[in-house]
């Protein structure tokens, strides 16, 4: 083989590499700042990108959520890794959703997108910029807990499982979605197989009612129950369950700093701003 061959050989693997690297795991091996660079510049196209279809949202989303809770007239939802707000939109468009929503990501710009999309819906949705890895809020807290397309993404899922159950009420429901095909098995420690999610959930995490079902070519949608009985936490406003990123209090108050306000911890007096699209800037706390 003479040495344009080679160079041309070099060439494509290092392209195929690259394309692994950046697009079909999107950054994940390359560390969470690559993660978030990327989706923060495809946050956009993001929605074009992936297709989102309203009609589509509604019949293989929204309504097989709500049908789960249909017992909890208006519960607390916990959306974790939101991207553009594609579940919060998905569920506050039914007529007979009445709960509130916490939605959060790392994507600054996904927020954005999220934020103008969701700003007709006022309070009934708060958005915070905060990673998955450390959920700001007490145990058993919300009556559902969702992560959808993103568990692959994270650094750690195992530890992401972890958080998303530990904020789950006794007898919630958890909403995940886990990678197959392809993409699956080419995501190693990142992506599972379907048997080995079911474990993971059953044995490892001690879930119940673990569904695994077909939804999409890329994914398949999980269902599975926190053991245990509590009551419903209901449309709880976020000053009830937001616990402060400096002390851990449950102590946040919305309070008028500047043009877009903030929140404030009346523990430790730290302070959380406020961006001008509404998102909550946590990782910007500031200690009293």
């Amino acid at each position: 083989m003479g040495r344009i061959e080679l160079l041309i050989g070099g060439a494509v693997a290092a392209a195929v590499v690259l394309w692994w690297l950046l697009i079909r795991t999107e950054g994940v091996y390359l560390g969470r700042g690559v993660v978030i660079w990327l989706y923060d510049l495809y946050a956009r196209r993001y929605d074009r990108i992936k297709q989102y279809d309203p009609v589509n949202e509604d019949h293989f989303l929204a309504r097989p959520v709500l049908q789960r809770v249909q017992h909890i007239p208006a519960p607390l939802v916990l959306d974790v890794a939101t991207g553009t707000g594609r579940l919060p939109l998905a569920l506050l468009e039914q007529p007979g959703f009445q709960g509130r929503i916490v939605a959060l990501d790392l994507s600054r710009k996904m927020l954005h997108i999220a934020a103008d999309k969701l700003a007709p819906y006022g309070d009934r949705v708060v958005l915070l910029h905060q990673p998955a890895e450390t959920l700001p809020f007490p145990d058993d807290t919300f009556d559902l807990v969702t992560c959808l397309e993103a568990l692959e993404f994270v650094m750690c899922p195992v530890d992401v499982l972890r958080e998303l159950v530990r904020v789950l009420r006794p007898g919630g429901l958890l909403v995940l979605t886990n990678r197959q095909g392809i993409d699956a098995r080419l995501m190693p420690g990142h992506a599972f197989s379907h048997a080995r999610f079911e474990r993971l959930l059953r044995k490892e995490l001690g879930l119940l009612a673990v569904d695994i079902q077909p939804w999409q070519v890329d994914y398949r949608l999980v269902w599975a129950i926190k053991p245990g009985y509590a009551s419903a936490a209901g449309p709880l406003p976020l000053d009830q369950v937001w616990c402060c990123p400096c002390c851990g209090a449950v102590a946040m108050l919305p309070v008028d700093t500047d043009a877009h306000g903030g929140w404030r911890c009346l523990d430790c007096e730290a302070l959380v701003p406020v961006g001008a699209d509404g998102v909550i800037e946590v990782g910007r706390a500031a200690g009293g």
